[in-house]
């Protein structure tokens, strides 16, 4: 946005501009991107494997969640990340679009995505995520106080699960493998058959 408040049109992303999330909403990319801390980062296109997985976690806990509150949603779909209560749409410089999550304030629930953390955060490991983005998803989703964290790897099918500890931190809290079986923090009543996920 420049002095004038003009939203301004990105033909390429710059690296010495901290972007907001107004800017976001006019850019023209083919690809799909997110935005850290106000910094671009292009997503990879997803693998079969990638989206096997997904599908079958999203089935897992859609059909469990209908007539519910909670609610699942799956990328592409924007979650914002706003930083001490700063919402509105040139002041947030986070949006990310994770594999899977779960929301059951509906408050934060909005037609352009969802605004706050989100009880439950899933990413799937693929050939395209880079340690970096891996390490500043982990930041932000602590930074923003998601309770519960998966890092799911579909080529080894194991997951770690990450849940958020009374510090505010991010700590593993086990990692689990096909045979496993677990609960969600925000949904303890669904019971998780862990090579459900990973069958083909």
């Amino acid at each position: 946005m420049d002095d004038d408040g003009i939203i301004s049109i990105v033909e390429e992303p710059s690296a010495d501009i901290t972007y907001t999330y107004a800017d976001y909403l006019t850019w023209k990319f083919e690809e799909r991107m997110e935005l850290f801390r106000g910094k671009i980062f292009k997503m990879a296109a997803p693998t079969a494997t990638h989206q096997i997985v997904c599908g079958n976690l999203h089935l897992i806990i859609g059909n469990y969640l209908k007539g519910r509150q909670c609610k699942v949603f799956f990328a592409p779909f924007d979650i914002r990340l706003p930083v001490q209560n700063r919402k509105k749409d040139d002041e947030i410089t986070t949006v990310v679009q994770p594999d899977l999550c779960i929301v059951c304030d509906p408050n934060k629930i909005e037609a352009r995505g969802v605004i706050g953390a989100p009880d439950f955060v899933v990413e799937i490991l693929s050939p395209g995520n880079s340690r970096k983005e891996i390490k500043l998803k982990h930041e932000l989703y602590e930074e923003a106080g998601v309770g519960e964290y998966w890092v799911v790897n579909p080529v080894e099918e194991n997951i770690i699960i990450y849940r958020l500890n009374e510090q505010g931190r991010l700590e593993v809290y086990k990692i689990v493998t096909s045979g496993d079986i677990v609960a969600l923090r925000a949904l303890p009543e669904l019971k998780i058959d862990i090579q459900d996920i990973f069958d083909h």
